[in-house]
């Protein structure tokens, strides 16, 4: 058997076998990742008797990691964006008004906070990590940055009134 035979071979059966479990375009790219890696790593094996199971072990290996993958990355739990409905804030007057309110009480409270406490939650709207903020800021270490984090986070939530801790 030519080599070009023998590939065409294991392809299908590789392809046959991830067409089983997964949808097809994945099959397609486990395939391919399995028949990539048997010619970088094992070009040297050429019988069929012989790469037949290694490809089936390797197909094994990358569906397994391309499932832990997607369930790290949450794409196994993601909604469809398609299918999920946007909220209409403008058809229910109530939740208009209690949005409303809330915007008006963290204005107040925002405006009641030390200057540090601004910045702080300032810098943490615009994406900046603890480290950069920590350089910004001049603090000493970066769990100096955590305390003033916390302690800023507390005062806030005394300031709006925090129903929870009401009770």
């Amino acid at each position: 058997m030519e080599h070009e035979e023998i590939l065409l071979r294991l392809r299908e059966r590789i392809l046959a076998f991830a067409t089983s479990r997964f949808r097809k375009e994945a099959a397609e790219d486990l395939a391919q990742e399995t028949l990539l890696l048997l010619h970088e790593k094992y070009g040297h094996i050429w019988a069929l008797e012989d790469l037949l199971p290694l490809a089936f072990r390797i197909l094994r290996y990358k569906a397994a990691a391309a499932w832990r993958k997607a369930r790290r990355r949450g794409e196994s739990t993601a909604a469809s964006v398609e299918e999920e409905p946007l909220l209409d804030l403008m058809s229910n007057p109530g939740r208009m008004a209690e949005n409303q309110e809330l915007l008006r009480r963290m204005k107040e409270a925002f405006s009641r906070l030390g200057s540090r406490c601004r910045e702080l939650f300032i810098y943490k709207i615009d994406g900046m990590d603890f480290g950069e903020i920590q350089r910004r800021m001049g603090a000493a270490s970066l769990n100096t940055v955590y305390t003033w984090d916390h302690r800023c986070r507390q005062r806030l939530r005394e300031l709006l009134g925090d129903p929870w801790t009401k009770y």
